[in-house]
């Protein structure tokens, strides 16, 4: 069944033409992943298929009877409205029924008279009608999950972060038939990423998003359709899929230009000549020298992004953090954290949202003070801080200015220096957009310019806060050959999981309550020793948390922790038989209260259901990922 036929569309913005007469359908239960470098047009034609923007030819088509809903990269709301207000203004009847629900169930508890007893019994009995018990259940699930407890706030106040998590949920609960997502893993951290993975896997829906996060995409996507030079291509298979037949379609077309060149080049010798005498066979052979340098020329120069800077000498002493800590009110954020840094290490930071990443990166950069301990940072070190707080870019100035403000000559790795202009063009920035104004450029094109603005100082210490935010695939590629040439330090903050497993040496976890972890793996190696630690005993758990206490100063050989392939155990398969009969009882269960739920009028009852009914669906997304993982072993 064709849920969207986009047909020979095309767009422009002046000279710049972002994609010529492409076409394609999306059927139901496909799940497409577009992919495009930064400034391709991505954004744009989600925006030209949901109506956002219009197309300078060709035609957009929904099927009638489906329900679509868009994820805008950069969510708009009424900034006025609170954000239960955002989340609930919608067109679903049993979502407004909730709503409804939700308000007159306060309205009870904090009045307790008639009139709203009243309005809870109508509440209660409009969910009953339209069996909007499970809707409520999965509200409560899709905030919980997204830790928005920020109910009451009014948007206008809430962070960029915050925006689009609202945004998120909120798209996630109107339960669309179609769903079209523009990067929806931004601002999330990793642990919400993995549910957003397994909610999307396991919902019967049609999907058209935008993603860097290429673990993301192989999880949850199973084609992909990418824009390259103005045209569409087509990928039945998931990223590795794509990268190998995108080199090999590369290498057909470049095969097909060389022969049509040599042939142009035999051609234009017979054409110059210019036979007086022309019969019919001539001037078919005319006509044919043009079908000949259309497609000798056809062929775009394969521009790469370069990063050669130089990097400023490196001395003996880097970074040392000795016994620091820091709290807001009664939250402990690092509590007695100490390490020394050494030349050439690659650090990874994780942990949940809000446990204190970015602030632990202010702190070695000066923007924060410690509230006891100390940073010492050596006289060698040149800090290059990439962070969304530091990236401001004067809009009104051009391309081109915003670099030479920094310096007319940059120098690069290999001793020679390269002017302003000629560095942008090593970045991808063509001429035509090099004097164009900053305002003009897309999000990534501007997080490549910040980018650049940091690596012409040529800093020796990279401190990097959600760098692969809004970068194309192809230029996260090449940031992360860059990275790990990179002889300085880096240190870095992503959610971006593939990123981080191909960089770094180690790991700070900040596991909440102060406590700074140092992991010597990447990010898999961490989260398989983390599910091993929580199946052991509270003895061996106590002895766990006492080694992870302890601060690595030697980098660790991270092939000794990589995991052994190993068979299923004979408790395992004990395990794996439990999880399947629990997993069947919890679903019965869950059959149950929905049925028994529908019959109710007594408002505590129905609360008191609806409630297990989520600790049910929590209980079941939590067993069915373990039974997954046993059931790769068996």
């Amino acid at each position: 069944m064709n849920y969207l036929s986009v047909e020979a569309v095309s767009k422009a913005y002046g000279a710049k033409k972002l994609f010529d007469k492409i076409s394609f359908g999306l059927n139901q239960g496909q799940r497409i992943a577009l992919i495009a470098k930064n400034g391709a047009g991505k954004s744009t034609l989600l925006k030209i298929i949901t109506g956002k923007e219009i197309a300078d030819e060709g035609s957009v088509t929904f099927r009638k009877d489906i329900t679509v809903t868009y994820l805008n990269q950069n969510p708009v709301f009424n900034e006025e409205d609170t954000v239960v207000e955002a989340i609930y203004k919608t067109t679903n009847p049993a979502l407004n029924a909730v709503r409804e629900y939700e308000f007159a169930l306060e309205a009870f508890e904090k009045e307790m008279n008639d009139q709203s007893s009243d309005r809870l019994e109508r509440a209660t009995e409009k969910m009953n009608d339209l069996d909007a018990w499970q809707m409520e259940a999965k509200v409560q699930e899709v905030l919980q999950r997204l830790k928005i407890k920020f109910l009451d706030k009014q948007i206008g106040v809430l962070s960029g972060g915050q925006k689009k998590r609202v945004a998120l949920a909120k798209v996630l609960i109107d339960e669309p038939q179609l769903l079209i997502l523009d990067e929806p893993t931004n601002h999330l951290d990793v642990e919400m990423i993995e549910w957003l993975e397994n909610y999307l896997i396991n919902k019967d829906l049609t999907l058209l998003l935008v993603t860097h996060d290429r673990y993301f995409l192989d999880s949850v996507c199973t084609e992909i359709v990418e824009i390259d030079n103005n045209k569409l291509y087509n990928y039945k298979g998931n990223f590795q899929y794509y990268i190998e037949k995108k080199a090999e379609r590369e290498a057909m077309e470049s095969s097909e230009i060389d022969k049509a060149k040599n042939l142009y080049t035999r051609e234009l010798e017979w054409v110059r000549k210019m036979p007086r005498a022309r019969g019919t066979k001539a001037k078919y052979r005319v006509d044919q020298f043009e079908v000949v340098k259309d497609k000798a020329f056809s062929g775009k120069k394969d521009e790469k992004l370069e990063l050669a800077v130089k990097m400023n000498r490196i001395g003996g002493k880097i970074l040392e953090v000795t016994n620091i800590k820091k709290a807001f009110g009664d939250t402990k954020i690092i509590n007695g954290f100490s390490y020394v840094f050494k030349k050439g290490e690659k650090i990874g930071v994780v942990g949940k949202n809000g446990a204190g990443k970015s602030t632990f990166l202010n702190m070695i950069m000066e923007l924060e003070k410690p509230d006891a301990g100390t940073i010492s940072t050596g006289e060698t070190i040149v800090y290059g801080y990439y962070s969304q707080e530091g990236m401001k870019l004067n809009e009104d100035k051009r391309v081109i200015e915003v670099v030479k403000d920094i310096a007319e000559f940059i120098p690069l790795a290999d001793g020679s220096k390269l002017s302003a202009s000629a560095l942008l063009t090593k970045f991808l920035f063509p001429p035509d957009v090099q004097y164009g104004f900053v305002s003009k450029l897309s999000g990534g094109e501007r997080r490549r310019l910040f980018l650049m603005t940091i690596l012409i100082q040529n800093p020796n210490f990279l401190i990097l806060d959600e760098p692969t935010n809004d970068l194309d695939i192809v230029t996260l590629s090449v940031l992360e050959d860059f990275l790990t040439n990179f002889q300085g330090c880096v240190l870095i903050v992503t959610h971006d999981r593939y990123f981080m497993d191909k960089l770094v040496d180690h790991l700070f976890v900040f596991e909440g309550n102060g406590v700074v972890r140092d992991f010597p793996g990447n990010y898999t190696e961490y989260r398989d020793r983390k599910e091993q630690e929580d199946k052991v005993k509270p003895a061996e758990q106590e002895a766990y948390v006492e080694k992870k206490t302890e601060v690595r100063t030697e980098p660790a050989d991270v092939k000794a922790t990589e995991p052994a392939k190993r068979k299923a155990s004979f408790k395992e398969k004990f395990e794996f038989e439990q999880l399947e009969k629990e997993i069947a009882a919890l679903e019965a269960e869950k059959a149950i209260l929905s049925e028994k739920i529908n019959g109710l009028s007594d408002h505590e009852e129905i609360t008191k259901c609806s409630q297990r009914i989520s600790q049910i669906i929590a209980e079941l997304d939590e067993k069915g990922l373990r039974w997954l993982e046993l059931s790769e072993l068996i």
